[in-house]
């Protein structure tokens, strides 16, 4: 009776096959092991004809037992789980017959009773192959459903390497667009560096002015007064050396005024970036008013505008970076003197450029107002133009970051705002608000 037990067995991972035939590719692992399991049912059911006979079922039984046991808790088997249910009822007589025949050989040396167990045997042998033929239906939908599940897992796989490939070419454009946006910031300061830099050399080159000539005039006088006190005129060499002594009195005061400049520019360069301290704002605004403009005729000789400020007085001191907010001041005065110059340059001598600055107190905040009657922002810009890399500027003369640097050093640095209000080819106002 071995043979029924060996026979659905090697029926049962011929089933299987059958079912993944064609969709191996999604079960790789089981092309190996279908092929052990059918070449190990004949080996076993040929071998079992070496052991006695009361050790046939028991063999049989277990090797289907194993297949049952094997595939059930097998996840991507699981589908089949009616299919090796259908076998427990001939599993189970072929270990109590078995055991029956054991038992009656080894202590009644018979087997009469063997008989009894045929019927059973087939029966239940029957009833699996009835119950695989009922639940055909329903185990096709479950292996439909299995496939789909594991088709799409191999999409989902897929798809996941694919998006890790998109992460990492990401990840790479990000640290190319900071490293970009890093050497464009450094640009960007470089600039504004530069424009400093003009502004003082412009700043310090008047007081310098005025130390170079007086400081010839007064040799001259010393060679007259060396003359008339050769003459015996006393009076007139007093009096040119009292000339002498007022020129000196310039000399001294304009010296002090230029090393005021570079003393006020060393501050700043030593300042950290981080430490915030009191500073009067009128003097900063009107410290990097002027230095713009100086840069700005650095390059340009023929540029003149009215420089208009409003300082409030009495203005009480806002705890800032000064450096930081003074290249905010520097940015927009910059900006300002490009727009008024451009629209100069568009409407001739018609135009007088005008640069208004006025500061106030409004509750418990200070509020810095730079107006240009330049060319204006057109709207649909307005709401763009503190964008980083947004410019309106032609290519190369710009890098978009300066208003975006400056938005950042007031909000985000100083818990301040930047408004901005233009009327296209009329005026720009930017106000900053900061606390004081």
């Amino acid at each position: 009776m071995s043979i029924f037990y060996f026979l659905t067995a090697f029926l049962l991972v011929r089933r299987i096959n059958k079912r993944l035939k064609g969709n191996l590719f999604l079960y790789p692992k089981w092309r190996n092991i279908i092929t052990i399991a059918t070449w190990s049912t004949i080996g076993l059911f040929i071998a079992s004809w070496a052991l006695p006979e009361e050790y046939h079922d028991l063999l049989g039984a277990s090797v289907l037992l194993s297949m049952a046991y094997y595939g059930y808790k097998e996840e991507d088997f699981k589908v089949y789980k009616v299919v090796f249910q259908a076998t427990y009822p001939l599993i189970a007589i072929g270990y109590i017959n078995a055991a029956v025949k054991i038992f009656f050989n080894f202590f009644y040396e018979t087997d009469n009773y063997d008989q009894y167990f045929v019927f059973a045997v087939i029966a239940a042998f029957i009833w699996t192959f009835a119950r695989w033929a009922s639940t055909k239906k329903q185990e096709e939908a479950l292996r439909i459903s299995a496939d789909r599940r594991a088709e799409l897992e191999v999409l989902v796989s897929e798809r996941t390497t694919e998006l890790q490939q998109q992460k990492e070419e990401l990840q790479e454009a990000l640290r190319e667009l900071k490293t970009t946006q890093a050497q464009l910031i450094q640009s960007e300061k470089m600039a504004s560096l530069g424009e400093l830099t003009a502004g003082i050399a412009h700043e310090i080159q008047n007081p310098l002015n005025f130390v170079n000539n007086f400081s010839e005039v007064s040799g001259e006088l010393v060679d007259e007064m060396e003359e008339e006190l050769k003459k015996g005129d006393v009076e007139e060499a007093m009096a040119i050396a009292n000339d002498i002594k007022q020129n000196l009195e310039k000399i001294r005061h304009h010296g002090k005024r230029a090393d005021g400049i570079v003393k006020g520019m060393l501050q700043h360069s030593r300042a950290s970036s981080t430490t915030k301290e009191p500073t009067d704002i009128n003097k900063l605004a009107d410290e990097y008013l002027r230095l713009a403009y100086h840069g700005l005729r650095a390059k340009d000789k023929s540029f003149n505008s009215d420089l208009v400020t409003h300082f409030a007085e009495g203005l009480p001191q806002a705890e800032m970076v000064p450096q930081d907010v003074g290249r905010v001041l520097l940015n927009l005065f910059n900006n300002a003197f490009y727009a008024v110059q451009k629209r100069h340059i568009a409407e001739g001598n018609a135009f007088k450029p005008v640069i208004e600055v006025t500061t106030a107190l409004k509750g418990k905040n200070l509020e810095i107002t730079v107006k240009d009657n330049g060319t204006g922002i057109p709207d649909d810009i307005k709401d763009k133009i503190l964008q980083p890399f947004f410019t309106t500027k032609p290519t190369g003369e710009g890098t978009g970051l300066g208003l975006s640097l400056s938005y950042d050093i007031i909000v985000k640095g100083h818990d301040g705002k930047i408004d901005v209000k233009s009327k296209e080819g009329e005026f720009t106002e930017f106000k900053i608000t900061l606390p004081v």
